[in-house]
């Protein structure tokens, strides 16, 4: 029999390297596209659910309230934050042009299309929906998902609907209230305090920054949160094992959420521009 030499293992490494990274590559395709189906069946059953009921109202108005109100006060500082921050790049980058008035467009602009809704629903993807995660992950790993079925309750529609209504609903006031936060923010700081005049700043920002920008905008809010809900309650019901399993969940659905809303912005946005293309050719 012949021995094998290191000259003959150097030349088989970089095959077994290139099998290896096609098998990783062909494996998550696969896990890819089993996630699109699972969310596709979970969105079936919920609207299923719902056409035969309404959600319950205590367990609707309760998701409401952790959702939308508890979020407020990191969703305004942030559009406030980010208003700010826009406000100082376009003054000292138009300050050079004798175009300072032209800040308040800009600013706008950029909050009501991009930064407010994907920034609101980065931060709702961390903190509500890794939320959902823990609790129905906590559920499931306690058998009480399991003791819903066996009283003849649908879990979908007692856990999972209620929060995906209430983030599709949501959504689109949070990210409205982070732009106007961000808006006024900069506006405060540009004609209050870096002497910005006012009445040009407010003109040129109506006129550069349509009815179309801001309901575009605000259009994307919904889509979001519905993908936001059904990726988290995907992972919760997905939970295994004890608080590891939980831990696990929690991650999958913030990193799974942020990156879906990184994706479906983009996507949105070529939309967006497409129609506008076609309506106002």
């Amino acid at each position: 029999m012949a021995r094998t030499t290191y000259l003959d293992l150097a030349r088989l490494r970089p095959m077994h390297q290139g099998k290896g990274l096609l098998a990783r590559l062909g494996r998550s395709v696969l896990e890819f596209l089993a996630a699109v189906g699972e969310l596709h069946a979970l969105f079936r059953q919920c609207v299923q659910s719902l056409l035969r009921n309404r959600p319950q109202g205590p367990v609707f108005l309760t998701q409401l309230y952790h959702i939308g109100y508890l979020s407020l006060p990191i969703v305004l500082v942030t559009g406030a934050s980010m208003g700010l921050v826009m406000a100082v790049q376009s003054y000292a980058t138009l300050h050079r042009f004798n175009a300072d008035n032209i800040a308040g467009a800009m600013v706008m602009y950029s909050l009501v299309t991009q930064i407010g809704p994907s920034m609101t629903a980065l931060l709702v993807a961390g903190r509500v929906g890794s939320n959902i995660a823990a609790e129905l992950g906590t559920m499931k790993v306690t058998e009480q998902i399991d003791a819903l079925r066996v009283m003849g309750t649908d879990p979908v529609a007692y856990l999972v609907a209620p929060r995906v209504v209430a983030l599709t609903l949501l959504m689109p006031l949070l990210g409205a209230l982070a732009g106007f936060a961000g808006t006024w923010a900069g506006a405060i700081l540009l004609t209050g305090l870096w002497g910005v005049d006012p009445g040009a700043y407010w003109h040129l920002t109506q006129q550069y920054v349509s009815t179309w920008d801001v309901m575009m905008g605000v259009a994307k809010c919904p889509v979001l949160g519905l993908m936001m809900g059904l990726i988290a309650c995907r992972a919760g019901l997905q939970t295994r094992g004890g608080a590891t399993g939980v831990g696990e969940s929690c991650t999958r659905a913030v990193v799974q959420g942020s990156m879906m809303v990184l994706v479906m912005n983009f996507v949105l946005t070529l939309l967006t521009n497409k129609l506008f293309n076609l309506i106002y050719r």
